[in-house]
């Protein structure tokens, strides 16, 4: 069952890249955003599960589909916790900036961590610094740890950090101890996943970013048995309240890769809309799109890139008007 899910899940990021990338680079944010949703949603219907969404759109009242809370799935399968943003870098896809990927990670009911919007200070790295980095540690000394443990100088490696004033002295104490940086405008979900792939040319992730996005990336770092870690950003007393009703205590807990993507079997898909580090974006010619996709499982660590080429005059018709054929 776990097999067959797999390849179904990347025909669900496939439709939600499909139907955003028509809109790449039209400065069509929200649009771009409908139309990855819709078609997500949609495909979802035929997949054999009994899912519910726990990081989605936004709560019900906010979003008429993938709400957290919606079902979804045809009930004939497991039940399970659904992850999904089915654009990752709504700003990339307006812009035509590289990547932004549609994305989906579940796994059985009960293990991916229901993360409220709100901020989450992060830290990812590759297996190399699995048990070894900590967030509270300072950047330069878990730069120093990573370069140890990867048998590198600091100078060699490099950090991916959101480019964000918030983030202005993190960058400068990385840049002080010698690493190089790489400074992104959206997407840190791509971002944290990078640092378990070696040929990415990133080694570890600092920075604060949106908590879902966190959950999402904890899901492919523990496919590549990379590591993890988030710390809540309490900003309000409405966030307090939300943290109380998580059973989360101690604001300042660090959330480790288990308490954020659980310890059974997690699947984790992506299909690339614009070009990136990792995937392809989607390419249009005539009635055929070509899509690159990575599904992964945490149980087996198997890791699959999926090239597919779409007849898209062979879609059933409300399969087109979804993808804007």
């Amino acid at each position: 069952m776990e097999r067959e899910l797999a390849l179904e899940f990347v025909r669900v990021t496939e439709a939600a890249a499909l139907a955003s990338a028509r809109l790449m680079g039209r400065g069509l944010k929200d649009e771009a955003d409908q139309a990855a949703v819709q078609a997500m949603r949609a495909m979802f219907d035929t997949v054999s599960m009994d899912g519910e969404v726990v990081i989605g759109e936004g709560e019900m009242d906010e979003a008429p589909m993938l709400y957290i809370g919606e079902k979804l799935g045809n009930k004939n399968g497991p039940r399970l916790d659904v992850a999904v943003d089915p654009v990752e870098g709504t700003n990339l896809v307006a812009k035509g900036l590289p990547n932004a990927i549609a994305v989906v990670a579940t796994a059985p009911k009960g293990n991916l961590l229901h993360a409220p919007d709100m901020y989450m200070e992060k830290l990812a790295t590759g297996p190399l610094g699995k048990g070894k980095v900590s967030l509270d540690k300072s950047p330069t000394e878990n730069l120093k740890i990573l370069a140890k443990t990867m048998n590198k100088r600091v100078q060699d490696l490099v950090a991916v950090i959101l480019d964000r004033p918030r983030h202005q002295k993190i960058i400068e104490e990385v840049r002080k101890a010698g690493a190089r940086v790489k400074l992104i405008s959206d997407g840190d979900v791509a971002a944290a996943i990078a640092t378990g792939y070696p040929s990415s040319g990133v080694d570890i992730l600092f920075g604060i970013g949106g908590a879902p996005e966190g959950v999402l990336a904890a899901a492919a770092l523990r496919c590549l048995g990379g590591e993890m870690q988030g710390r809540l950003v309490v900003e309000d007393k409405s966030q307090q309240e939300r943290l109380k009703e998580m059973n989360i205590t101690d604001p300042n807990k660090i959330l480790n890769i288990y308490d954020l993507a659980g310890r059974d079997d997690v699947i984790f898909a992506a299909t690339g809309i614009t070009d990136g580090d990792l995937l392809k974006g989607v390419r249009f010619m005539g009635n055929i799109a070509f899509t690159e996709s990575v599904v992964m499982r945490a149980q087996t660590g198997t890791i699959r890139t999926i090239f597919a080429q779409h007849c898209l005059d062979k879609k059933p018709k409300v399969y087109q008007n979804l993808i804007g054929y």
